[in-house]
């Protein structure tokens, strides 16, 4: 079980030699998945690998009568890693919760770099708008979620479906310590961040950020790729349906949250706003750590309040 797992098995994690290649970060990540999945919660239904196109999903139905809220969910994994299938636990609480989840298995750079993963992410949407019916979804209860690279689709995809004249409609949007502003990933990290960062094997942080970026947009990157809304939302957070931002005091990613918090506030978006204190990235997936049910537990809540029938 979960709960079984030694509180030092982060550390243990980063004691390894830092990953150097697509290869060696999706072999760890890969040999870690049977940690954060143990202990499936139950559901209605598992259909794996569903078609979309060039790509798939996992289809996650609840238990009980639908029609269901649908959650359309991105992992994780830096633009290069993850699956449905490193993500499989955490999707099935919010399934366990009443939601129905596509877990979308979008493809990913090196091999396909953006566009393409964005584009995967704004067709699985509209391909649940006119599907989910029939898994016992309900399409006008839409909302989508994401973490890291997830979250930076995520907002990316919400915001640009705003602005089209048709289509589907999403309603609420978890970013869960995502990537809001690409030209500023690599600035210094915020004070209460930097012990944990220099607690990591020499460069760990900064190779490891080239080796997602350079693979995900590019080794240049101009500022006109930088500042598109696609790749950087933080530049269209005014187009954003209500939020739930969160992310962790010792992820160097804080301060991207903390960047978009103040976008949404002067754009008058409804949002909520959450660090938990001394948490590092991922630490939804990790159930030994003692914020990561109480986080998900208020995204559930969030989703029930903005999703209600």
């Amino acid at each position: 079980m979960a709960d079984s797992i030694p509180a030092d098995a982060l550390a243990q994690l980063f004691q390894m030699k830092p990953p150097e290649t697509v290869a060696d970060m999706r072999q760890l990540l890969d040999g870690f998945a049977g940690f954060l999945n143990a202990g499936l919660p139950e559901v209605g239904a598992f259909h794996q690998a569903v078609p979309i196109g060039a790509f798939s999903a996992d289809i996650i139905v609840p238990k009980g009568d639908g029609p269901h809220p649908v959650l359309i969910y991105l992992h994780g994994g830096g633009w290069v890693c993850g699956s449905p299938a490193s993500h499989t636990k955490l999707a099935h609480r919010f399934a366990e919760a009443g939601n129905l989840v596509v877990n979308v298995d979008y493809r990913m750079a090196p091999e396909h770099p953006f566009p393409t993963p964005f584009e995967d992410c704004v067709e699985a949407v509209h391909w649940a708008a006119k599907e989910v019916a029939a898994y016992g979804g309900d399409p006008e209860r839409m909302a989508i979620g994401g973490d890291s690279a997830g979250g930076n689709l995520s907002a990316a995809v919400a915001a640009s479906l705003a602005g089209a004249s048709s289509g589907p409609t999403l309603r609420a949007a978890l970013l869960i310590y995502g990537v809001y502003d690409f030209a500023t990933i690599g600035a210094e990290p915020p004070p209460e961040v930097a012990a944990a960062m220099e607690a990591l094997p020499g460069g760990f942080g900064e190779k490891l950020i080239e080796l997602m970026v350079g693979s995900y947009l590019g080794s240049e990157r101009s500022d006109a790729l930088l500042g598109d809304a696609r790749v950087s939302p933080v530049h269209a957070a005014a187009k954003l349906p209500p939020c739930h931002v969160m992310c962790g005091t010792s992820d160097p990613l804080v301060a991207q949250a903390r960047v978009l918090k103040v976008e949404l506030e002067a754009a008058g978006v409804p949002h909520e706003y959450f660090e938990d204190e001394g948490m590092p990235h991922a630490y939804a997936q990790m159930e030994f750590l003692p914020a990561a049910r109480p986080a998900i537990e208020r995204m559930i809540r969030f989703l029930g309040a903005r999703l209600a029938a």
